[in-house]
């Protein structure tokens, strides 16, 4: 019998050996030059009470790389993702600032920080991590300036600093970064204008909410996604009529004026439109589109609300089916295509409140479909349904007083 076992006895230790070199593959030893990195980083930073995020960073583990948290390691043991946090839920983050160790673990090519209380400055010094391909500090109090250094990373593709306290203008070489596709500065106090040249072939640009003024700059074609909204920006809208990719698009709450561009009503892909509370000016389209390249429909939503929009609707919103054209200029019968597509259940939300039109075309015995929210009151006609779908802001008053209609529909003008 000890024949038969003799084999696999001379086999073991190669077996062991063999084992052992692939744990030290798949578990490489963590530098030391990354390990006192992590060690000065967690010296700045401290978990809010409720959070555990560094109850596991022992530094006395014999595997950091596989142990720590939020740790992950490439080849050679080298720090490759960083994610300080859990995102989850129910934790309540990290407190404290980001140390510039973050800069000695040179082979980071992901550095994230999930909501918390973090405070003081991005370190500038993440702009040595030349691999560097996605930064996201988002949710927190981090303040100063966007660090003018990030634009030097030529393989940056992300950048979410959303929703913290940063100050100061959008370096203009951050917008022209190579490999730049996502760009997320939202819910800050950035100033100044948006830099005039914006090379980089950005995908997704969102700077909502911060104080910016100014023009809108010419834009790369490839934008599927723009959101400027609550900003202090001015000048017309052309610079949008290149966007032929553009699936959402929200210049809401600025003081942009002009004519709407024709290029936003015939773009196939563009499905969200927020274009409300500006100074824009000029008429509906009149234009036949091809029903096959109509992006409107289902889950559809376009906002042209509280601005100075005058002349009569035409069909071209009709199966929107989220629709506000309330508190403009608008005169003359609604077209029978939105009553069609209200009462068929396509459009579900059709807001035309504040306005000076003269008739809703409702068809004899017609009920509106439940899901439906339709208000058409404060206009220059009785409206034929009530005003119990409308919104507070609408008021009580069904109809616009008879010298305010014969007024405006005489070219006069009204505040």
């Amino acid at each position: 019998m000890a024949l038969h076992y003799q084999p696999l006895l001379l086999l073991l230790p190669l077996l062991l050996f063999l084992f052992s070199v692939d744990s030290a593959v798949s578990s490489p030893k963590i530098s030391a030059l990354d390990l006192a990195a992590l060690s000065a980083i967690k010296d700045s930073l401290t978990d809010i009470p409720g959070s555990t995020f560094f109850s596991t960073w022992d530094f006395a583990s014999p595997d950091p790389c596989s142990s720590f948290t939020g740790v992950t390691c490439g080849f050679n043991g080298r720090v490759s993702i960083l994610s300080l946090g859990t995102g989850l839920s129910d934790s309540p983050g990290l407190a404290g600032s980001l140390s510039p160790a973050l800069s000695n673990l040179t082979l980071l090519t992901q550095l994230i920080l999930f909501p918390g209380l973090v405070t003081g400055p991005i370190p500038p010094q993440l702009a040595q991590l030349t691999g560097l391909r996605v930064i996201s500090l988002t949710n927190n109090r981090l303040t100063g300036p966007i660090p003018p250094s990030f634009s030097t990373l030529p393989f940056l593709h992300t950048l979410d600093l959303s929703s913290n306290q940063l100050s100061g203008s959008i370096p203009p070489g951050l917008t022209k970064l190579p490999s730049l596709k996502i760009l997320v500065l939202s819910s800050n106090e950035l100033t100044g204008q948006l830099p005039v040249t914006v090379s980089a072939q950005l995908l997704h640009l969102d700077l909502k909410k911060n104080r910016i003024k100014g023009p809108l700059p010419r834009l790369p074609s490839t934008v599927r996604y723009l959101s400027v909204s609550e900003n202090s920006m001015w000048g017309p809208l052309d610079a949008l009529d290149s966007l032929s990719e553009l699936v959402y698009l929200d210049v809401s709450m600025n003081q942009f004026s002009g004519p709407i561009p024709t290029s936003l009503f015939i773009n196939p892909s563009l499905a969200s439109l927020f274009l409300q509370r500006n100074n824009l000016s000029g008429g509906l389209p009149s234009i036949e589109v091809d029903p096959a390249l109509q992006s409107y429909g289902e889950g559809s939503t376009v906002d042209l609300s509280h601005n100075f929009i005058t002349g009569e609707i035409t069909p071209l919103l009709a199966g929107v089916e989220t629709l506000f054209l309330n508190n403009n200029r608008l005169v003359g019968s609604v077209p029978e295509e939105y009553v069609k597509s209200v009462y068929d259940g396509t459009t579900t939300t059709l807001y035309l409140q504040h306005n000076y039109l003269s008739g809703f075309p409702l068809p004899h015995g017609s009920t509106l479909p439940d899901k439906v929210s339709l208000c058409l009151s404060y206009n220059c006609m009785e409206p034929p349904v009530g005003i119990a779908d409308c919104p507070a802001s609408a008021g009580r008053q069904p109809s616009r007083p008879e010298s305010q209609c014969s007024v405006f529909s005489h070219g006069g003008s009204l505040e």
